[in-house]
């Protein structure tokens, strides 16, 4: 049941200055802060529709059928509205009804209650199926590359409604976020096992070489982690987490090739700018060739030890969120479908 309170407001002192009561009478002139008279009136939804067919029937009998009801129900009804508002809101004539100044009052406001009760049905079952809301999404730097702009922009196709808030933050933020609720899903690779975290592979993705154009490397067709042996090499991130960086150490490492590390920046942007600058080269995935700098080369990586890097998501497990089961059907229709282009 909605209550329906037929409350106005009188304002303090704005009321008292021009001495208005509960009981002053307004004409059409004036400007009305607000009327205040709180009658404690439970009118339920069913009563509004009742009454409002009444009203724009005139006639107990149209109205009933129009209401797919007996005649004698809804005269109880509308006799039982009347007594809790403690005011006629129809006369009874011959040929059906007339609206009483009461009656009309309430016309002007029923049809807006009803569509205003309509719209929150209809916000609520929207909700409810994830067509409107937020989704708050944890990126970083080399994933906005290529695939999960694409997954967000097919997910804002299917769902406008729905308003995508993108936070860039590292990979240890976005765990973080996911458990302080502040974000919804997260995309990143090399997440760790938490008990409370979810984690879902999204795109797997070849490794390349970053060279700067005149390497002598640039020659080649594909290139193995030998082939970098004591080259200077630029590496990323820097983050205090497992993460790319620290895969290609431990593929040096394993393969026996002496790793020079030149420089270790924050992300794959400021990497591939430095290689265009001629500072090094940089081991990368193949979304990062969708950064066509002037001047970088790219060449597939042949290792044992590098062949493919998962993107993954990762959310909260045990989330019920209607959004994020969305955009989880979303993800696991696309995967194979993006490639870098």
């Amino acid at each position: 049941m909605i209550a329906w309170n037929a409350s106005f407001l009188l304002f303090g002192n704005h009321a008292r200055s021009r001495g208005i009561s509960s009981n002053t009478v307004f004409s059409n002139s004036d400007t009305i802060p607000v009327l205040s008279l709180n009658v404690g009136v439970a009118m339920d939804l069913k009563q509004m529709r009742q009454f409002l067919a009444l009203a724009e029937e005139l006639n107990f009998g149209r109205a009933a059928e129009r209401l797919h009801m007996a005649q004698p129900p809804l005269t109880r009804s509308i006799r039982a509205l009347e007594e809790e508002l403690g005011a006629p809101l129809f006369v009874r004539t011959p040929k059906g009804a007339e609206l009483t100044q009461a009656g009309q009052a309430l016309l002007d406001e029923v049809p807006n209650v009803l569509a205003l009760a309509r719209r929150a049905q209809e916000q609520a079952q929207l909700a409810g199926q994830g067509y409107v809301g937020r989704l708050d999404v944890g990126i970083f730097s080399s994933g906005i590359l290529n695939v999960i702009p694409r997954l967000l922009a097919q997910f804002h196709t299917d769902r406008p409604d729905v308003k995508i808030g993108l936070h860039n933050m590292s990979k240890a933020d976005q765990i973080a976020a996911l458990r302080e609720r502040r974000i919804t899903i997260g995309f990143n690779r090399l997440v760790p096992d938490e008990a409370d975290i979810a984690v879902e592979w999204v795109q797997r993705e070849p490794f390349l070489v970053a060279l700067y154009e005149g390497h002598p490397l640039c020659v080649k067709k594909s290139i193995t982690l030998g082939d970098l042996d004591n080259e200077r090499m630029i590496l990323y991130p820097n983050a205090p987490v497992h993460g790319l960086a620290q895969e290609v150490a431990a593929a040096f490492r394993a393969e026996g090739v002496r790793l020079r590390v030149e420089q270790e920046v924050e992300d794959v942007v400021t990497c591939i700018a430095l290689v265009a600058s001629r500072f090094g080269v940089c081991v990368t995935t193949e979304s990062a060739a969708n950064l066509r700098l002037p001047g970088v080369v790219y060449r597939p990586l042949r290792s044992k030890q590098l062949r493919n890097i998962e993107l993954s998501c990762l959310y909260r497990r045990g989330d019920t969120s209607p959004i994020l089961h969305a955009v989880l059907e979303l993800i696991r229709a696309s995967r194979g479908k993006f490639r870098s282009q």
